[in-house]
């Protein structure tokens, strides 16, 4: 694998001495000023988008051929923090000659010191090949990966395992990130493998800030993470893989958050990156989609939009309060044409990086941008 750079307009400045003014076009919801809301997140003035498809190839296992593996798009990415870098971990599409829905997503690799200038990989790090997984990723791919790490450096990927069948949450693990062990279904092991064939996407596992660096945090001794899309669920994990969908007193999913009319979210609330603790509580960002007669007209209809939920610290189930406006919503050209053309900054990776979150979205399902957030106190800084 060969470390490609590519630097944006922003790094070009940089290297000249130029400083990077905050952007004026960033929309925070009228909450701001509730104390336990993160942000506000500014997108960097020039540096968007930070990632874009581009004609590199590799040669693809299952097709057994060359293949431009992120030629059509570059979206929905994931962030961390590995050997003083940034890491964005992305979702990528081959083949733009075919329609929305007929291409295969691999994720790619790019690492950053500034968080804007990115050094990508020539071949994707996770993909479908002839292995035992096959059968859950193959022809649809690797989708939408959520990265967060452990106390002792092992990452862990939950990501989207699509055959265009039944999307499920997949785990993958890596000690370099650009090495990955496949585990297979996150769900697969749980009450007999009830829950291994129903859809399942977006998994947010819980973090907290320990000595500078995010990593995974536990809840009565056992790993929890948020997911879902037309709802927020939860499971626990006793050890990162194998993972167990939290249930209700009906012995269903239990539904900790629904879409609600009248808001941006009034069809979707979609988990986003890994959520963190705060001195307020847990803090998880979500996807809040706009669409159908219960939307908010004072979005666009079908628009994504970035919203966040206060879960109590010692009840992780119990929601304390949620944004009634969006704090990040589609602005910019690039986040509304692509393959979405009614607006999207879909939220799924934060890096705790030199005292700063740094928050990358996938923008119309095409491009991948970033956004900065200096206000930390909030943080459990330990």
């Amino acid at each position: 694998m060969k470390l490609k750079l590519v630097i944006s307009l922003t790094g070009i400045l940089m290297l000249y001495g130029f400083t990077m003014k905050p952007s004026t076009d960033t929309t925070t919801g009228k909450e701001d000023n509730r104390s336990w809301v993160l942000g506000p997140f500014v997108r960097p003035e020039g540096a968007n988008p930070v990632i874009s498809p581009q004609p590199t190839s590799f040669y693809c296992p299952m097709q057994k051929q060359q293949v431009k593996w992120e030629e059509s798009d570059t979206f929905n990415p994931a962030a961390t923090v590995k050997d003083g870098k940034i890491v964005v971990l992305y979702r990528a599409e081959d083949n733009s000659a075919r329609g929305i829905g007929k291409r295969t997503s691999r994720i790619g690799y790019a690492e950053s010191t500034d968080g804007v200038t990115m050094t990508r990989l020539d071949t994707p790090v996770l993909f479908p090949a002839e292995d035992n997984f096959k059968g859950i990723e193959w022809p649809g791919g690797c989708e939408d990966p959520r990265v967060a790490m452990t106390e002792d450096g092992l990452y862990v990927m939950l990501y989207t395992a699509w055959n265009r069948k039944t999307p499920r949450i997949a785990v993958a693990t890596s000690r370099d990130l650009k090495n990955w062990t496949k585990h297979g279904l996150a769900f697969e092991k749980a009450y007999d493998g009830r829950f291994t064939k129903i859809a399942s996407k977006s998994a947010s596992i819980l973090t907290k800030v320990k000595k500078e660096k995010l990593v995974i945090d536990k809840v009565d001794g056992k790993y929890f993470m948020y997911w879902g899309e037309y709802a927020v669920h939860a499971a626990t994990s006793d050890n990162l893989v194998d993972w167990y969908p939290v249930l209700d007193e009906k012995n269903e999913l239990k539904k900790l958050a629904r879409p609600r009319k009248g808001h941006f979210d009034c069809q979707m609330t979609e988990c986003g990156p890994p959520a963190i603790r705060t001195k307020k509580g847990i803090v998880l960002l979500y996807n809040g989609k706009n669409a159908g007669k219960d939307r908010d007209t004072s979005y666009p209809a079908g628009a994504y939009c970035a919203g966040q939920f206060l879960f109590d610290n010692n009840d992780p189930y119990k929601v304390l309060d949620r944004l009634d406006k969006p704090f990040f919503v589609p602005e910019a050209p690039f986040e509304k044409s692509g393959q979405y053309k009614d607006g999207t900054v879909f939220i799924e990776g934060l890096a705790y990086y030199k005292k700063k979150l740094y928050l990358y979205c996938g923008c119309a399902d095409s491009r991948i941008a970033v956004a900065v957030c200096d206000n930390v106190k909030n943080l459990k800084v330990k």
